[in-house]
């Protein structure tokens, strides 16, 4: 069974038709401009949002034309004082448009200046106004970033794409400089992301670093609109480590920007913050290294000036010095020579007497020596056996051919031998008489 059917342009025209019945007039409708986007064409899109407790209930898109544009924001920005932009509660006058294409579109027309400030705005405020009565917005700008900070903690998303460009930029630099990244993750948007900010900034207060840095990339102001937290500011005021931020784009500020110690626009401006330290320390130490060198060059080379000075005057006062030494010396040698030839003259007189001395001496001692040889001699030809047996002396031997002194060696029967001065001969003993015996028998 063929079924009755609209084509889609057919149901949308009667939408259209019925919201122009509906919305035949212009209303006055208050909203917070959650995005801001103005063209090159001169055309402004916004988007109006309601939100309740933290809770976006409400979102359409709205848009200025480009002949309108101009004159309701210097209308809007002469009576408030404020820029008209994105996070601002404003009173718009709009008419309802639906377009097939495009769907439901709010097309402003004018704007109450009563309106200066949303509800976002007039929440910062007031959290701005508390933070200074409470004297939070100087604290962290009292404490001092290390000359050259190396360890960091990271409070993000580890998978925001912000943190993979900062993590990148920062540790893949091409002078090398190293750092150590501690990341300490947390929401980064939403009504939970202050109290997940505030639980990873307490945890990394426990170890020793020398800067916590909050960062994430760009997002629309209902996104951002965490880091205007009052309690978030308050913690990061009291935070005893330096505290950098870097939230959003080149036009977001934020209450947590006001009371760290530094803030800047992107993370990649957050990693150049840190390598400007370490370039200009590194650039530091180059121009101290080119001055010490130059100062070791000049004080060498005035040390070798001095020394080269010293050296001609230290030449100088040797060649002097040895000329004097030389003529010293020559004189001593003159006199030595005169001395020697002084003193050898009288060795030689001494030696010429002397050796007179020596020659009577040892003519005389030559004539003793000779008597007392002749003297000697006389005696030794006196007692030669040879002439006291020539005298009728014998010389008896025993039988062992030793010269018998004594009778108490000879035995009767022993064989006797008896030399004269012209022979021997031997005998045989038939008695032996003592001294006392023979002198008995003789008497």
């Amino acid at each position: 069974m063929r079924k009755d059917y609209l084509e889609l342009s057919e149901l949308l025209a009667m939408v259209k038709e019925g919201v122009s019945d509906a919305f035949p007039d212009k209303y006055w409708v208050k909203g917070e401009i959650s995005s801001w986007s103005p063209r090159a064409n001169g055309h402004c899109y916004l988007n109006l949002s309601e939100t309740v407790r933290g809770r976006q209930v409400a979102d359409i898109r709205a848009m200025i034309w480009k002949w309108q544009f101009p004159q309701l924001k210097a209308f809007f920005e002469k009576e408030t004082g404020q820029t008209l932009q994105a996070g601002l509660t404003v009173l718009v006058r709009v008419q309802v448009n639906f377009s097939e294409l495009y769907g439901i579109t709010l097309f402003v027309d004018d704007i109450d200046p009563a309106f200066t400030a949303g509800a976002q705005a007039l929440e910062k405020k007031k959290a701005i106004e508390r933070l200074t009565a409470g004297g939070y917005l100087d604290m962290q700008k009292e404490l001092v970033l290390p000359p050259l900070p190396y360890r960091l903690a990271v409070i993000t998303s580890k998978t925001a794409a912000g943190y993979g460009d900062f993590r990148r930029h920062l540790l893949e630099n091409e002078a090398g400089y190293a750092f150590r990244l501690d990341l300490y993750e947390a929401l980064m948007q939403g009504e939970q992301a202050p109290a997940s900010i505030i639980s990873a900034l307490l945890e990394a207060q426990e170890e020793a670093y020398d800067a916590i840095l909050i960062l994430r990339g760009g997002g629309s102001e209902m996104d951002l609109s965490c880091f205007d937290d009052y309690d978030l500011a308050v913690a990061i005021a009291t935070c005893p480590v330096p505290v950098v931020t870097a939230i959003g784009h080149d036009r977001d500020f934020h209450i947590a920007d006001m009371v760290a110690n530094r803030f800047v626009k992107t993370p990649t401006a957050l990693a150049d913050l840190f390598l400007d330290v370490y370039a200009e320390e590194d650039a530091m130490l180059d121009a101290l290294e080119t001055r010490v060198r130059q100062a070791v060059a000049d004080r060498l080379g005035a040390m070798s000036r001095r020394c080269d000075a010293l050296a001609g005057r230290i030449r100088l006062g040797l060649v002097r010095r040895v000329h004097q030494e030389e003529q010293t010396v020559q004189a001593r040698v003159t006199r030595i020579r005169l001395g020697l030839t002084q003193k050898y003259s009288a060795l030689v007189r001494l030696s010429d007497g002397a050796a007179h001395r020596l020659q009577f001496a040892a003519g005389a001692r030559i004539g003793q020596e000779i008597s007392a040889l002749a003297l000697k001699e006389a005696l030794i030809k006196a007692s030669d056996p040879r002439n006291i047996l020539g005298l009728g002396y014998v010389l008896v031997t025993g039988s062992d051919n030793k010269v018998l002194k004594t009778v108490d060696r000879v035995r009767v029967g022993d064989r006797i031998g008896v030399r004269f001065s012209d022979g021997a001969l031997t005998a045989k003993v038939d008695e032996v008489f003592t001294e006392k015996e023979d002198q008995k028998n003789t008497a």
